[in-house]
């Protein structure tokens, strides 16, 4: 279950198409674009929209929370965790260069959001299988665990 947010509105806006993209966010403008396909799959509004609100939640999280999520990441790198918990973050993670983990750079900082708001939509959309969920149990149930530690079940700010 999602746990309660907290903050000003966030509009949601299903819009008849949005590209070859399935949502947009703006954070400053407290704006979900979503595109109407997401209609049309059982579980993918729920999924999308939950990853989409957690963009709001990423940038509210102190840059400790932040490094503690990114150690967790670079550990699961380390072991050579395979997979992730959604296409966003697993395209973003098969590009990075252990220089770009090392060095924190863009690259690294954006898969560490996507993966975020990834594992979000798997442990709080109400789906308990999607392709895109592909990463380990183990390393499932961690993330997991840092959720509830981190975020708990609200109130969350966004």
């Amino acid at each position: 279950m999602l746990p309660k947010l907290d903050g000003r509105p966030i509009r949601v806006v299903i819009r008849k198409s949005l590209g070859p993209h399935l949502a947009a966010t703006s954070i400053p403008g407290r704006v979900v674009n979503l595109d109407r396909d997401v209609l049309i799959d059982h579980g993918d509004f729920e999924r999308i929209l939950v990853h989409e609100l957690f963009h709001f939640v990423w940038v509210r999280l102190s840059n400790q929370t932040r490094w503690d999520w990114e150690r967790l990441l670079a550990n699961e790198i380390r072991r050579r965790v395979k997979g992730e918990l959604g296409w966003s973050a697993e395209w973003r993670k098969d590009k990075l260069t252990a220089i770009d983990i090392r060095q924190r750079k863009p690259k690294w900082r954006h898969y560490a959001c996507e993966s975020l708001c990834d594992t979000a939509a798997w442990a709080y959309s109400g789906l308990s299988a999607h392709g895109e969920f592909t990463l380990d149990a183990a390393a499932r149930r961690k993330r997991k665990a840092w959720l509830v530690k981190n975020v708990g079940t609200g109130p969350v700010p966004v």
